[in-house]
This record gives structure tokens, sequence and C-alpha cells, in this order.
């Protein structure tokens, strides 16, 4: 008997898709994909019966493929809601929520880039750079769709902001987007862990208070094109 619901890869084989682990799967004769990019459809049709999630992984990143399911299904919801979208009342429902999901973004942003400044705990004098530095991290983060660890509720919004940070300056900061990293088990790993430590150690510098040479700091020079 066939999995109901599944997440699967594409397979050169036409109409086979491949499991996680590695299985060939035959895709019933009654099925059709729907294919990605109407996502209330999609949504709908997750939520009752039988279901195969086609993902195309790319390195870290992974692309929809579209959805497998019943053909006679797709087609009853894929009507169903094209009935309720010729209701005049289904666009004012959805300009509400896209109002109400503006407005929580908003504040969410606004509490994402205060707990940067209260992680970063900057000096006085080095009051500018926090609110900047938590201004760029913020912008990068934060948006819906950014992939970042402040996209995640999974922890507090403060490990957020600090995991956020220390991401933001690695990629800012450091030489890591051009560092050539042996494909070795845990390598990428520790090199990582080894240039947030040395950010860490650079952001203490601002907490202590002592003057800088903007001309030699990175974190500076990362932020000169900004409000410094």
């Amino acid at each position: 008997m066939l999995p109901e619901r599944l997440e699967v890869r594409p397979c050169s084989k036409p109409r086979h898709v491949i499991t996680t682990d590695g299985r060939v799967l035959p895709i019933p004769a009654d099925w059709a994909l729907l294919p990605p990019g109407d996502a209330a459809l999609s949504r709908r049709i997750k939520e009752d019966g039988p279901t195969w999630t086609v993902i195309e992984l790319r390195g870290r990143k992974r692309f929809s493929r579209g959805i497998w399911a019943p053909a006679t299904r797709i087609e009853a919801l894929r009507a169903e809601l094209a009935r309720e979208r010729d209701d005049p009342g289904y666009a004012r429902k959805l300009e509400a929520g896209r109002k109400r999901r503006e407005l929580a973004q908003t504040a969410y942003a606004e509490d994402f880039e205060q707990s940067i400044v209260q992680f970063l705990a900057f000096h006085p004098r080095y009051t500018e750079v926090a609110k900047e530095l938590a201004r760029r991290v913020t912008a990068h983060a934060v948006p819906v769709g950014s992939g970042t660890v402040a996209r995640t509720h999974r922890i507090p919004i403060e490990e957020r902001a600090e995991a956020a940070t220390i991401a933001w300056m690695r990629h800012q900061t450091t030489g890591y987007d051009t560092m050539h990293i042996p494909r070795v088990a845990g390598e990428r790993r520790e090199v990582r862990r080894l240039l947030a430590e040395r950010s860490r150690q650079l952001l203490e510098r601002y907490r202590t208070g002592l003057p800088l040479e903007p001309a030699t700091c990175p974190l500076y020079r990362a932020l000169r094109q900004g409000n410094l």
C-alpha cells in the first residue's frame, strides 16, 4: 500500500518519484501533478487526502516542483476556489489579511531590531553604530521568505537576534564568502564557529568603549555606506 503523504524528490523516469530514503515509487494512474504557484490551492490539496510533495534539493536550497494528488480532487478544489474568488467578499478578505500581516511584520521588525541593539550592548559612544548594525541585520534577516534564523519561532527572539547578527557579520566582515573550504565532514561548521568567535571578539571591542580605528575595523568598513 502506497503512503498517503510524502515529501519526495523528482525522478528521471516518467511518472515516478524518489522517496527521501531512496525508493523509487510509481505515481498512481489517477493522480495528476499540481504545479507550484497557487499557494491557496496547494494548501487545500494538502489539508485532506493523499499527497506527494515534490521537492528538488540544490545544495542547501529547496525548490518546489509541485504536488501529486488525485486528479479529481485537484479539479474539484480548483473549481471551488475559483467560485470563492469570484465573490467580491473574497477580495476584501484578502486585503484585510494582507493588512494584518503587514502590521504584524512591522511590529516584529521593530522588536527584532531592538533585540539586536540589546544583544550588542555597545558603549554609549558607539550608539549610532549599534543602531545602524541593527537596522542592516533586520533589513536582511526579517523579510518573509528570507530563509534566515529570524523567521523561525523555535528559539526565543533574543537568540534569533544574536544568531542573525553573527551570520550577517560572517558574510560582511570576514572573507567567508570567498573562502575555499575543503569538502570534509564538519569543516564548514568549524570555520563558521571560528569566524563567529572572531565576530564576538570584535563586538566586545565596541562594548568596552575604547577608541577604534575606522580604517582597520571590518565592522566600520562594512557599515560605512550607511549613516555612519
